[in-house]
């Protein structure tokens, strides 16, 4: 699902309810449908302990049916799910891990904050021990690595998923704009975020109504598509570089007045899904569970195009456990369950998250999959297709608390509390401190 952020997720994300792969003991991706686990996979079994795993995550992760499939199948496993917000999900592992208490048995990182969790690797059970080392020729060689360890030694996560990029759009409010509504003629549009800038004019001109849902949700995909993100591989601060580019077509909307000028996963942001306060958004895989979830009337009234300014990714995650838990070669058993291709293809057509495992993207069950609330988009190929040309970007030890610090102060300038250029002096000096902190 933010990076993917939704707080109480979810897509998310998305998952979500996403961050987000996939091939153990739950049968192989060809089926199209999700396949049982094997009972008595689990140590616990056998001895008919009763076992709860705590799972914490943010968002939509499509893990509902997941879980009630897997106690079915493993009468002694209880699956206690925690949805929490996305920040404060991470903080609390921060602390747990550091405190040697509290953590739960398995828990989601999102890859804005998985270098930071990965360089303390000693906290976490390192996955290799448990057989991991076969998943790596199965995943995205870049999302592997992103939770290893830097000597190499040490795997802390098991992706769930990536976020390739897409624009969400109503095509119902275009047409009262008299705008094109078929995808291809609206992903010509916008090759590049000027040309989309101009469509943003023209829709408010033209609607009264606001084009796009919020700026930080500009930002992040933008900056996604940036060679240097926050930070460079040397984890050294690089705010003047992609995130400026990024900050000043982000606030061009606001002073445009073609944005909504919401917070992200608010009740306000909730509800404008239903009532249609804006017309577009930015969309990576687990967005479209989020929005099918928060607004099931408006089904068929979406579409999916092309982004401005091409590829790019906005999220995925990772299951960890933490190194503190009892029951960790019954947790470990859980998520290799859950990332089997036969569970993520199920939750790919629940709630969007995509698969960061490449074998999967030839399976004609996820590549031809079809997704009727996005007026049958082709949402399979379009998504397989960004992450196949996905260029990833470095991803530092501070990433995800310097993305929180300047999303902040995206949201005093969208306020009214400071311009655009006042706020860009305030975001570099709180992302100096969250790179410190």
């Amino acid at each position: 699902m933010i990076s993917r952020k939704p707080t109480a997720r979810a897509a998310a994300l998305g998952a979500a309810a996403a961050t987000f792969l996939l091939a153990a003991c739950g049968g192989s991706s060809s089926g199209g449908t999700t396949a049982s686990p094997a009972a008595g996979s689990s140590s616990a079994a056998g001895a008919g302990e009763k076992v709860t795993l705590k799972v914490n995550f943010w968002g939509d992760f499509g893990l509902d049916p997941l879980a009630k499939e897997y106690e079915a199948a493993h009468p002694n496993i209880h699956i206690q799910l925690n949805p929490g917000d996305y920040a404060a999900q991470h903080d609390a592992l921060q602390k747990a891990v550091v405190a040697g208490s509290g953590a739960p048995d398995i828990s989601a990182i999102d890859e804005g904050f998985i270098v930071k969790f990965r360089s303390q690797a000693d906290k976490f059970v390192n996955l290799l021990d448990l057989g991991a080392g076969s998943y790596e020729s199965k995943y995205l060689p870049w999302k592997w690595k992103q939770s290893l360890s830097a000597d190499g030694k040490t795997q802390i996560g098991l992706g769930t998923d990536v976020g390739g990029l897409a624009m969400c759009y109503r095509s119902d409010l275009f047409a009262k704009a008299g705008l094109p509504t078929e995808r291809a003629a609206v992903s010509a549009l916008w090759p590049t975020w000027a040309k989309f800038q101009e469509v943003a004019k023209t829709y408010t001109a033209k609607t009264g109504a606001k084009f796009i849902d919020a700026a930080s949700n500009i930002l992040n995909p933008v900056l996604g598509q940036q060679t240097v993100g926050y930070v460079d591989s040397n984890e050294q601060l690089q705010m003047d570089g992609g995130p400026k580019a990024a900050w000043d077509i982000a606030t061009k909307f606001i002073t445009d007045g073609t944005s909504a000028n919401l917070v992200s996963f608010t009740p306000a942001w909730d509800a404008a899904f239903k009532s249609g306060k804006f017309a577009v958004l930015a969309c990576p895989a687990w967005m479209g569970g989020y929005i099918k979830g928060k607004a099931p009337e408006t089904s068929g009234k979406w579409d999916i195009a092309d982004i401005p300014g091409g590829g790019g990714n906005w999220g995925g995650s990772f299951w960890t456990i933490p190194k503190q838990g009892k029951h960790q070669q019954e947790a470990y058993d859980f998520i290799k369950w859950a990332v089997d291709p036969a569970q993520q293809l199920a939750v790919f057509k629940k709630v969007g998250n995509l698969p960061s495992q490449p074998d999967m993207y030839k399976d004609p069950a996820l590549l031809d999959f079809k997704n009727p609330f996005f007026s049958n988009a082709p949402v399979g190929k379009i998504y397989t297709d960004s992450a196949s040309k996905l260029q990833p970007q470095y991803l530092g030890k501070k990433s995800g608390d310097i993305r929180t610090a300047v999303e902040a102060v995206l949201t005093k300038v969208q306020q009214g509390k400071e311009t655009p250029e006042q706020g860009w002096t305030d975001a570099k000096a709180e992302a100096e401190k969250a790179a410190k902190g």
